[in-house]
């Protein structure tokens, strides 16, 4: 059996179809390898949101073009956002690779692959008209009881510093009566938790006549979904529909991840964010007063050109008066192509390398005393598998989306109670209840 490896960096996106490319190269005959030189197709599906991954994947296609230098029958197809960024260019770049596509272009690698019988053509991406939804592939899921579900792919939002909407296009909803499809089909082959994906997903369906909040309270009665969860908002588009419906739908999860990026208006403003500090505040206290035991996560952005002290100590302030539960923090980094990049005032590396210190210092500060307050309470968890760093635990997720490692017994997908005995910024730590009595 031929056999395939694919690598993936960036978002749950690209996770999600990581897994849809793994499903459709299985149905086309091919079985997974465990590492790229055990395989017979290297797929790489690539982000470029910023320069961190960009280095990665580097690194990867020197590994891979190494390997195919000793074994010159092995097929590398690249895709994602990267591949989409560089379509006019990929191939001249990198001679040594077969296959090239975009993310709206999944659907096709299979014929691009010889539909199995690896005939490669070494073409790419197709056009923006033949855009299809990854979300209607076979899939290979990482867990049976969990599943990604696409409801969207594209981005309206013109975000300076942002080059998604140029690499995945502008926004187009699924029909609703598919994803309740799949949704349902999901339930019965035993996933417990969905996690509905979209580059903005309460912008949801404008296109097709419906909205998000509709939505959720759709998949709220699909039986046997105990879990909903979302990603990722935008600030803009979180209206009162959707704030009702995660408040009075049973499956939808006590969070909510809720980019803010910057702290100050001014900037906000220079990265086209289209809300203010005010307006972003304003929405955390009717979230919060919707749905009291809400956890809030973030995106910040520090060294956006034109970024003063003053205007970054206002994020700062900004992370400690929300009280986030998490935040994934990034160093600005200038995208081709984006407005924000030819901008005057670049900040310097170093100066930047300051602020995003203090800032994680900031985060995990706050982050810990938010997550120590849960400590004594009782969580319901659901179990993914043993810990990664010490086997004799279990890992699971709360429904505030909190990673807890606790000693039990329980199977991967059992919802179980646990006791939470003590927290870090990132962890809780506690006792399945049954373990307890025992």
């Amino acid at each position: 059996m031929r056999r395939y490896h694919v690598t993936t960096f960036g978002c749950q996106m690209n996770a999600h179809d990581s897994e849809r490319i793994k499903g459709m190269l299985e149905e086309l005959g091919l079985g997974e390898a465990p590492a790229q030189e055990d395989a017979d197709v290297l797929v790489f599906n690539t982000c470029t949101i910023r320069e961190k991954p960009d280095r990665r994947f580097a690194a990867h296609l020197a590994q891979a073009r190494a390997l195919k230098e000793r074994e010159p029958d092995k097929v590398i197809a690249v895709g994602g956002c990267y591949a989409e960024a560089q379509r006019e260019r990929l191939f001249s770049l990198y001679p040594f690779v077969d296959v090239a596509f975009g993310p709206g272009s999944i659907p096709h690698l299979g014929e691009w692959l010889g539909a199995g019988g690896l005939g490669v053509e070494r073409s790419a991406f197709g056009t923006a008209e033949d855009r299809a939804f990854a979300g209607r592939l076979p899939r290979h899921r990482e867990r049976r009881f969990q599943a990604w579900v696409q409801i969207s792919m594209g981005c309206n939002s013109v975000c300076a510093y942002c080059i998604v909407p140029a690499v995945r296009g502008r926004e187009v909803s699924r029909r609703p009566g598919e994803i309740l499809a799949e949704v349902e089909g999901l339930a019965r082959e035993g996933v417990r938790e969905i996690t509905l994906l979209g580059q903005n997903v309460n912008s949801y369906g404008r296109d097709v006549g419906s909205d998000f909040a509709k939505l959720l309270r759709a998949c709220d009665v699909a039986e046997g979904i105990e879990r909903i969860r979302f990603t990722s908002p935008h600030p803009k588009d979180f209206r009162a529909g959707v704030i009702a419906a995660m408040a009075e739908c049973a499956a939808v999860c006590e969070h909510a991840h809720l980019p803010l990026q910057s702290g100050s208006t001014r900037v906000l403003k220079a990265m086209r964010r289209t809300y203010s500090r005010e307006r972003y505040l304003r929405l955390v206290d009717e979230l919060r007063a919707a749905i009291p035991d809400l956890a809030l996560t973030t995106d910040l952005i520090v060294g956006f050109p034109g970024e003063t002290d003053e205007e970054f100590e206002e994020t700062v302030s900004a992370v400690e008066q929300v009280g986030y539960d998490g935040a994934f923090t990034f160093v600005y980094s200038p995208r081709q192509g984006t407005e924000a990049a030819s901008l005057p005032n670049q900040i310097p590396e170093e100066l930047k390398r300051e602020r995003i210190e203090r800032l994680i210092e900031v985060v995990q500060h706050v982050a810990e005393a938010r997550k120590r307050e849960r400590v004594g309470r009782v969580e319901e968890v659901l179990v993914e598998g043993p810990s990664r760093t010490d086997p004799a635990f279990l890992r699971g997720r709360t429904r505030r989306n909190t990673t807890v490692v606790f000693a039990g017994s329980a199977a991967p997908g059992e919802l179980v109670q646990v006791r939470i005995e003590d927290a870090t910024s990132t962890t809780l730590r506690g006792v399945e209840l049954a373990t307890v009595a025992a």
